[in-house]
């Protein structure tokens, strides 16, 4: 037995800023600086790509990638700041979790783990 959870960053309005779907688009779109080629990349359309991208915008307060035609698409400083701060979020909670996933369950079935 595990446990998953899952860490979703909102505003306070309640509106997804980050959550794990969009942590892999930016991480993808940084890779490949492209849009079309993450939403290839991903299986998703490029308007799905694109909405969750401006949604994650609208909610942030804050543009989190540029897009040029020439240069291609990349990641803004705030965007940037806010993949890795949501990337450490993430982990730290994980490794929280599952300390006390096992503390508990340890204490209540030793025998079954």
């Amino acid at each position: 037995m595990q446990i998953r959870s899952s860490q979703l960053l909102v505003n306070d309005d309640g509106n997804i800023i980050m959550g794990t779907g969009r942590m892999t688009i930016l991480e993808t779109l940084d890779r490949t600086g492209s849009i079309n080629k993450t939403a290839k990349e991903l299986n998703m359309s490029y308007k799905t790509v694109w909405s969750k991208i401006k949604s994650t915008e609208e909610n942030f307060g804050k543009a989190v990638v540029l897009a040029d035609r020439k240069k291609g698409t990349r990641l803004t400083s705030e965007g940037r700041s806010l993949l890795e701060t949501y990337r450490e979020l993430k982990q730290r909670c994980i490794r929280e979790d599952d300390r006390i996933f096992d503390e508990i369950f340890q204490k209540k079935n030793p025998d079954h783990l």
